[in-house]
């Protein structure tokens, strides 16, 4: 049965040809976005000499792409809703490569931080690809497309690490961004030739205003979050970003909540099935980054601390790669769980999955096989509950507000995942071992960050369960359903997301 809430219905136009088309192409825009946060890992170490500054101001190449990531990501949802999802897709790409292009070419930090910058502005992408695939396919396609996309993020970092390491240690640095800036370029040119711009626009005017309020409010909460370490958790500059952002952005809300066509609609976020989804995802993007901060520690220290692994950066590639894989094959059963039992059911399912990992990994961290089958098994967590996530989020909101719900979303978990890296980063730098005169992470300190991520999964399984569970619905009338006020009141049949 056609279905306004999974697909808008637009009378006498056809079915977008190829849809398995439509869909790789936007996963692999997907992917190549998820390949830009990881290209840098490998040379993280060496940023410092390479760029010719001191550690501290070389970390800024990676805090810049967080901080534009952030601000960008809804800012982009809310014009592509305005003026064509496809359009700003593009955009998002073009910058990219610029982005590439410019770090390819730098041997000074500053050159650095903005090409960096300027590839955190693609950040939207994902979002908005799986926005496109509601606009644009056929119901019985989208739970699968966009469970795929969602997880492109993951697929792409964990694919892309080895690649990396190999450029790494086998030509110029440079390279890989030359790489990175010619894969853009493919994603571009396939979406600019294979992707169609969808008719389903919000109209209005742009909430400038509202845009710069909610970017000065998140530079401060995740320039706290991310540099507090450093700069020390009790230091006037962090409790004064603290403050800051907390100012800035409750006098954004009431702001937003007084204007006609505010950047992000906040009674639409307040809605118990986006709200509670967007709570779970944050909680979720916390325990999934835990794991990403201790696997290739635990491979690379000296086997002589008698937990590490004393392995190479490639080999923790070759290590994190087969979670991509899994999670790429997770999207289809994703899909198929919550067309049977909900995207609900699906979430926290994916949760319970991911705490399971940790609890592995607690007590299998000595091989690195497994490694690799702890890494599998969250792997598999995340590919059901990303693929979950959009289905959620789309169930409940206007066609024509889906762009703007989706990168609120992915914003939220980058919320999440920022805290955990600054959680996870003071217990490793509190709870050390001395080694030949080093300090370096206990095996205790790597087993309470597991714990830690176990946790905060328990924790989205938790509020998961506070979404709420909607019968499907009863007629094939999708005028019934075209209003966002419907929207919040039923859910879209199980088998259409």
């Amino acid at each position: 049965m056609p279905d306004a809430l999974a697909q808008p219905v637009r009378s006498g136009e056809p079915a977008p040809p190829k849809p398995n088309l439509v869909v790789a192409v936007l996963a692999f825009a997907g992917i190549v976005v998820s390949l830009m946060q990881t290209v840098v890992i490998p040379i993280v170490p060496e940023l410092p000499t390479l760029l010719h500054a001191d550690a501290a101001d070389a970390a800024w190449a990676i805090t810049a792409t967080l901080l534009a990531a952030a601000v960008a990501t809804p800012v982009v949802g809310r014009l592509g809703d305005m003026y064509g999802k496809r359009r700003m897709l593009l955009l998002s790409l073009v910058l990219l490569v610029a982005g590439a292009v410019l770090c390819a070419l730098s041997d000074s930090l500053t050159s650095m931080i903005v090409g960096r910058v300027l590839q955190g502005l693609a950040a939207g992408v994902i979002p908005l690809g799986i926005s496109i695939m509601r606009d644009e396919l056929p119901a019985e396609r989208l739970g699968t497309a966009t469970a795929m996309m969602s997880a492109s993020l993951g697929i792409g970092g964990a694919l892309g690490l080895p690649a990396a390491a190999f450029i790494a240690d086998n030509f110029h640095w440079h390279t890989l961004f030359w790489v990175s800036a010619a894969i853009g370029a493919l994603g571009t040119c396939l979406v600019f030739a294979l992707v169609p711009e969808s008719e389903v626009r919000t109209g209005g005017r742009f909430d400038a205003v509202g845009a710069v309020g909610m970017a000065v409010g998140l530079v401060c909460l995740l320039l706290a979050i991310s540099k507090g370490a450093d700069w020390g958790w009790g230091s006037g500059t962090t409790l004064g970003l603290f403050a800051a952002a907390v100012v800035v952005l409750v006098g954004w809300g009431f702001f937003e909540l007084r204007i006609a066509a505010p950047l992000v609609d906040l009674r639409t976020t307040a809605r118990r099935q986006v709200l509670v989804t967007n709570i779970a995802s944050m909680s979720f993007g916390f325990s999934m980054f835990a794991m990403s901060l201790v696997l290739p520690q635990l491979l690379q220290l000296p086997e002589a601390t008698g937990y590490g692994l004393g392995r190479s950066m490639l080999t923790v590639g070759l290590v994190m790669a087969p979670q991509g894989l899994v999670m790429m094959a997770c999207a289809p059963v994703s899909a198929a769980l919550s067309a049977a039992k909900g995207p609900k059911t699906t979430l926290m399912a994916g949760a319970l999955i991911v705490a399971a990992g940790y609890g592995l990994n607690i007590v299998m961290m000595s091989q690195v096989w497994q490694l690799v089958l702890v890494s599998c098994v969250i792997g598999a967590g995340v590919g059901f509950a990303y693929g979950a996530m959009p289905s959620l989020i789309m169930g409940a909101v206007d066609p024509s507000e889906t762009a703007a719900a989706n990168s609120l979303n992915t914003l939220m978990r980058s919320i999440g995942t920022s805290t955990a890296s600054a959680v996870a980063g003071v217990i490793l730098a509190q709870l050390t071992t001395d080694f030949a005169g080093h300090a370096l992470p206990s095996e205790n300190s790597f087993k309470i960050v597991m714990a830690i991520g176990a946790g905060a999964s328990l924790l989205s399984f938790v509020v998961a369960s506070f979404i709420p569970r909607r019968r499907p619905l009863p007629t094939a009338d999708p005028a019934v359903h075209e209003t966002a006020e419907s929207s919040a009141l039923v859910d879209v049949p199980v088998p259409k997301v």
